[in-house]
């Protein structure tokens, strides 16, 4: 039997086989963790009516860009800087575009029950505000929840500092975030590293995201800081 390898050679490869319509999880949040040469080649692969989940447009503005999102899921529906443009106004105003907005706690929550098999959980968060419209109340004590539902992936995209051959992830500081429920959200997982190392060489107290959520690995060159900010025609050129 020969031995279980993950890593594959170029991000065009690890993100093969996304199909339209599939349901896409980005890790990240901002700059931070964000798995952006996945993103770039899923982006030129274009797929169709894909379902995006991020924490804001920064995690799939590239896909967006290229025709590829059908809705976006997501606790922030703009850029941080009020003067920059809005990527979701224009094709949500449209009718291009669908899109849910979700506190960040319910969303990385309906994400973790979607990876422990939990397929609904009661929430009070949104309680008084458009995040109830439409679901299911019930009242505990004298706590008013609603009725959040599971969320799983057909694919998640996330970002890691080191990976072995066999899947197992460490991350760096911030950019760890929800990377690591995203992973065990999905049917499949694609990560983005830094450095691809050695079997045994990961200290096994380190390794947050084990090699059994993980399907694919691909080492990648961080982008420049330039590709958060104007997009992928940026990208492209480098």
């Amino acid at each position: 039997m020969s031995e279980v390898n993950k890593v594959v050679a170029t991000p065009s490869q690890a993100v093969a086989g996304i199909f339209d319509g599939a349901v896409v999880g980005i890790g990240g949040f901002g700059a931070a963790g964000t798995p952006y040469r996945l993103l770039l080649a899923l982006a030129e692969q274009k797929p169709k009516g894909l379902t995006v989940v991020g924490t804001s447009p920064r995690q799939f503005e590239f896909l967006i860009q290229s025709g590829c999102v059908k809705k976006a899921i997501t606790p922030f529906a703009r850029y941080a800087d009020p003067a920059a443009p809005n990527p979701l106004l224009e094709p949500y105003l449209k009718g291009e575009l669908e899109v849910e907005i979700l506190p960040l706690g319910n969303l990385v929550e309906r994400l973790r029950a979607a990876g422990a098999g939990i397929p609904a959980f009661y929430c009070p968060v949104g309680i008084g505000t458009i995040v109830e419209e439409g679901k299911e109340k019930k009242t505990f004590g004298q706590q008013e929840c609603i009725l959040e539902y599971a969320l799983p992936l057909d694919f998640a995209l996330i970002k890691a500092h080191k990976g072995d051959r066999l899947g197992n992830l460490v991350y760096r500081m911030t950019a760890r975030c929800h990377n690591p429920v995203m992973a065990v959200a999905a049917k499949t997982t694609i990560a983005e590293v830094d450095e691809v190392v050695e079997v045994g060489e990961l200290d096994p107290e380190a390794v947050v995201t084990p090699g059994i959520f993980v399907h694919r690995v691909v080492k990648a060159e961080r982008p420049p800081l330039d590709w958060v900010y104007r997009g992928i025609k940026v990208a492209r050129k480098t």
